[in-house]
This record gives structure tokens, sequence and C-alpha cells, in this order.
């Protein structure tokens, strides 16, 4: 197993880590309460997974109104960026790295979450989409409420959103992160503007595929310009389309984003796959055209065996391979690859992803 390509360092021109291995961003609604503000169990939580090569932390909220569901953190008061640098002090201990996912949900959120009205490219609602709260329940669960009709952003609305961007990324770097991750998929307020199903704008910001990638490519350069290329990374999912996303034309789009984004010199672009059971799978001749577009390191993430990662490794098809929930059960996932030893699974009695304290946080045990 050591002589796996995902035991082996990673020197790429923006990014260098120890081994090829990712700890993939998953929610988890930790935060303490009132102002969804990082503590000591988050730190502990990342603290435990410091083996990755690189750990991308959980989405994380720019703004009140960035905010679609409970419980998860920000990065726009100094309580936040206080809060954060526990973590970030954790991980560096322990000879870590990693970066922040700077998060809008745009359409994809309630009034019932965060008291405002939802915003988003157009005002068309996402079908079927749920976000969810704590509201009380005896048993602690999370209680799941439908997304609302957005309001349309008006100029002046997108401009305080890049400038929330931007602020959220100077915020990341001041609590003491390598890097940011912009979030641009999943069904979020980038991707929201990626998509012509989402998108109906008639201004500079909708219409052609080269007005939809606008926000996404202003985002990018106003963070590089804030920060450095070396600290900015773009997270996209072009063959996700839950949340109502489902657009014929994202492949197209998605490669002029990474053509424009190459020349912005970032560090990465972190492609989001499906991981379900019968999810499509990327094409090779996807992965390719991206390679040949894109420059710099290019991350894939979405339920891979470390077989299936360390093929598309020694293919150079990627640098990089996010693992999520063998992370969320395994703190030494790469030890344990590395060993052949049996893995911790997600337990019934478990909380996943909706909240709660250290049950099914922070007490997966080790080797």
């Amino acid at each position: 197993m050591k002589e796996m390509k995902l035991f082996q360092t990673y020197k790429g021109d923006k990014i260098q880590t120890k081994n090829r291995f990712l700890m993939a961003p998953m929610t988890r609604s930790r935060t303490t309460q009132p102002g969804d503000i990082p503590n000591a169990l988050m730190a502990e939580y990342y603290k435990q997974r410091s083996s990755a090569g690189l750990i991308i932390t959980e989405a994380t909220q720019i703004s009140l109104q960035g905010k679609g569901y409970a419980k998860t953190p920000g990065i726009y008061t100094k309580e936040q960026i206080d809060g954060w640098k526990l973590t970030t002090d954790a991980v560096h201990e322990k000879g870590g790295t990693i970066f922040l996912q700077l998060w809008h949900v745009g359409r994809v959120s309630s009034s019932k979450v965060n008291g405002l009205q939802p915003i988003g490219p157009s005002g068309v609602i996402a079908k079927d989409t749920n976000v969810y709260i704590f509201d009380g329940a005896p048993n602690g669960d999370a209680t799941f409420v439908p997304v609302e009709e957005p309001k349309e952003m008006s100029q002046n609305d997108i401009d305080r959103v890049i400038e929330e961007f931007v602020q959220g990324a100077k915020n990341a770097v001041l609590a003491g992160f390598d890097g940011v991750e912009i979030h641009g998929a999943n069904g979020y307020l980038i991707d929201q503007f990626l998509r012509s199903n989402s998108n109906k704008r008639t201004d500079a910001y909708g219409g052609s595929q080269e007005n939809r990638i606008r926000i996404l490519v202003e985002i990018t350069a106003a963070i590089v310009a804030a920060i450095g290329k070396e600290k900015t990374g773009v997270r996209l999912s072009p063959f996700i389309s839950f949340k109502d996303m489902n657009d014929p034309e994202i492949l197209e789009t998605i490669m002029l984003a990474a053509k424009e984004l190459n020349k912005l010199d970032i560090a990465y672009i972190h492609l989001c796959e499906a991981d379900w059971d019968d999810a499509p799978v990327i094409p090779n001749d996807f992965r390719k055209a991206l390679r040949a577009n894109f420059k710099n390191t290019i991350i894939a993430t979405g339920n891979k065996s470390p077989e299936e990662g360390e093929v598309l490794l020694i293919e150079d098809l990627v640098d990089l391979i996010g693992f999520g929930r063998k992370f969320l059960t395994n703190p030494d996932y790469p030890q344990r690859v590395l060993t052949n030893a049996p893995l911790n699974v997600i337990s019934d009695n478990h909380t996943l992803f909706g909240g709660g304290g250290a049950r099914g946080y922070t007490d997966y045990p080790f080797l």
C-alpha cells in the first residue's frame, strides 16, 4: 500500500501536501449558539483528522443571508473568526493543512433558518428542496422545512455578495487558514448563476454561458487580489443536478469557467462528484478536457475507494482524492488504508449531519 501514489507527497505549482488524501467538506452543524460560532469540539474533530494531506472545512456562510441550515458556522463576525482560530491552531499543531470553504446558499434557504427571504439569480424556487432547523424536538433531531421563493438579486445585491466573499476570505486568513475554497457547487448561489434553469436573468449575469459564469469569475478574481492565488480554490459539481439544478448546458459552462479560472492561476479546482450508488460516472473525456484547460491542481471527491482514486492519480487525471464519510468515521483513515485495517462504519445510533455533540463526531475510535 505504501507504494500507492495516494501516500506520496504532492508538489503542485500553488499547493503542496504530505499525501494525496483530501478530507472533503461535510456539514456537521455543531456550532455554539447564538451566533453560529466554531468551538473547541469542532477544533478537536478537525485535529483528529489532520493526517489528511489537505482538509477542507465544512461549508461556512459568509453572511447571515448566506445561511441555509441551522447551526452551520459563519466567518463574518469577530466571534466566529476567534472560534475558527481554535481549529486552525489545533490542525497546524498536528502538522496539517486546512482551507476554509466559503458558502452562500442563495435560494436554498428559508426565513425559518435565518429570518430572511432567500435571494438568488432569479425568483425561481428550488422544487422539492428542503433545509433544516432545530425546533426543540425532544430527541434533538433536525426538522426539515421547504425552501422559500427567492428574491431576484439586484446589482447592489450582487456587488454586496462579492464583497462578502472577499471579506470572508480575508477573515479566513485572519483566523489562520492556509487558504479558502469558493463553494461553486451543489445547487448553492454560484451554481445557481451557472445554470440556465435557475438563472433567468437578462442582464450581464444571465443569458449566455459567458454571462452566467461572470459572478464566479468576479468573486474568484476579487479573492485572488485580496489573499493571493495560491490560497484560492474553487469547487464545482458539473454532474450533480439535485436541488432542481438540471441544466443541459452545464458541462460546456463548467469548461468555460475552468478556462477563465486557469487565467486567474488559482491553486485548484475541486470536482464534487455524485456519491450515491447509481450516480452518473464522470467520463474520462471530461477529465482529460479539464486537465487540458486547467493547468494547476485538480481534486476529485465522490465516495471513491482508494483503488479507484489511485487509478485517477496514476492516469494523471487528478492530483488529490477527496474522502468524506470515510474520514468522518475514521479519523486515521490514511493509516487504515496503509495497513489494510478494518474501517469504522456509520453507526445507526450515531448522528451523521444532524447536529448534536461529541456522539457521532469526535468519538469514532482510532486504531
